[in-house]
C-alpha cells in the first residue's frame, strides 16, 4: 500500500499514513520514506505499538545501526540491546532516577541544541525515537530546519562558513551546562572530532549548516571568536520560523535526518512522572569531511 504524507510546518516536517512498523517494511515504502526523508527532514509515525526488535528491524532498513550508546554509567544499562538509546528519567530497575543520579545530570544536555553523534567521527543519519511512556504534560521534543537557516543567511555570511571545519564533543556540550564528572575511559572515547560546518545534504543536494551543542572549536579560530559565531548562528537557525515542536503522544515514532537538522528536548516533571523514549540511530554513510563540500 502506498503512504501518504501530510506536512506539519510550512518549511520541513509530515505526518505519515498507512505505515504499519509492527510487520517487516516492503521495498516500495521503505524508498517513499527515503524520499519523504529527503523532502521533510522529520516525519513522526502515529500509534506504531511496536517493541525493541520491531523497532530496530525498522531502523536497518535505511542502513546499519550505530553499534553502542553514548552514555555514562554504561554498565548500569536497563535495556537489552547495545544499540537501544535509553531517553529516560529511569533506572536499571525501571524506577525515576534519583535527583543527583550522574545518568540524570548527563541528560540534561539533551536540552540543548544539537544533532546526534555529531562527536563520532561518523556522525549519525537518521535517529527513531519511539515514546512508551510519556508525560502528561511537558518533554516536548523541538526540530530546527537547518536547511532553511542556510538559505536565509547572506552571500557574504554564506561564503565564509562555507569551507569551515568545527571540532565536536560531548565534553563540550556537558560543559556548558557545568558537567565534568567523567573517567579517564570516557575523556579519551569523547576526545574532539572533526566535522564540517555547512553540508551537502547526499540526497536532496541542499545546503544546510551542521551546528550543535557538541561544537567547541573552529580550525585555525581563536576558541572565544569560534563560539561567539557559533552562539550566534544558534540564534539564527532557532529562530521560530525555522522550528516546529512534536507534542508527544505515547506510541509516536518520529525519525529525523541529522545532517540537516537540529534538535532538543523540553523539560517535563522528572521527578514526578516517568518517560521512556527509546531510539535507535542509522550511522551515515562516512565522516562529513570525506563527502561533498559546499
Amino acid at each position: 500500500m502506498s503512504l501518504s504524507f501530510t506536512p506539519l510546518h510550512p518549511l520541513f516536517m509530515a505526518e505519515v499514513n498507512g505505515a504499519d512498523l509492527t510487520k517487516p517494511l516492503p521495498e516500495d515504502q521503505a524508498a517513499e520514506i527515503g524520499a519523504a526523508m529527503d523532502r521533510y527532514a522529520v516525519l513522526v509515525f502515529r500509534d506504531q505499538d511496536i517493541d525493541d526488535a520491531q523497532q530496530i528491524a525498522f531502523g536497518t532498513a535505511f542502513g546499519p545501526l550505530e553499534a553502542e550508546t553514548a552514555t555514562v554509567d554504561a554498565d548500569k544499562r536497563r535495556l537489552q540491546h547495545a544499540q537501544m538509546n535509553d531517553i529516560s528519567n529511569l533506572d536499571e530497575k525501571g524506577q525515576l532516577l534519583a535527583a543527583d543520579d550522574r545518568r540524570r545530570m548527563f541528560a540534561l544536555g539533551n536540552r540543548l541544541w544539537h544533532s546526534d553523534s555529531s562527536f563520532k567521527s561518523t556522525p549519525a543519519r537518521y535517529s527513531l525515537l519511539h515514546g512508551r511512556v510519556v508525560p502528561p504534560e511537558g518533554g516536548e521534543t523541538e526540530f530546527a530546519d537547518m536547511r532553511a537557516a542556510w538559505d536565509a543567511l547572506d552571500a557574504k555570511s554564506q561564503d565564509k562558513l562555507r569551507d569551515l571545519v568545527c571540532d565536536h564533543s560531548l565534553l563540550f556540550s556537558r560543559g556548558l551546562l557545568g558537567f565534568s564528572d567523567y573517567t579517564d575511559d570516557e575523556r579519551r572515547k569523547w576526545e574532539p572530532v572533526p566535522q564540517r560546518l555547512v553540508r551537502r545534504h547526499e540526497g536532496s543536494g541542499r545546503l544546510s549548516l551542521y551546528l550543535s551543542a557538541h561544537i567547541g572549536r573552529i580550525h585555525g579560530w581563536p576558541v572565544p571568536e569560534a563560539m561567539a559565531m557559533i552562539r550566534d548562528l544558534m540564534e539564527h537557525a532557532t529562530q521560530r520560523e525555522f522550528v516546529y515542536r512534536h507534542n508527544w503522544r505515547r506510541q509516536d515514532l518520529l525519525m529525523w535526518d541529522n545532517r540537516c537538522s537540529m534538535h532538543r528536548a523540553r523539560p517535563f516533571e522528572d521527578r514526578a512522572y516517568p518517560r521512556d523514549l527509546r531510539r535507535v540511530t542509522i550511522q551515515d554513510s562516512r565522516p562529513t569531511l570525506e563527502q561533498a563540500a559546499a
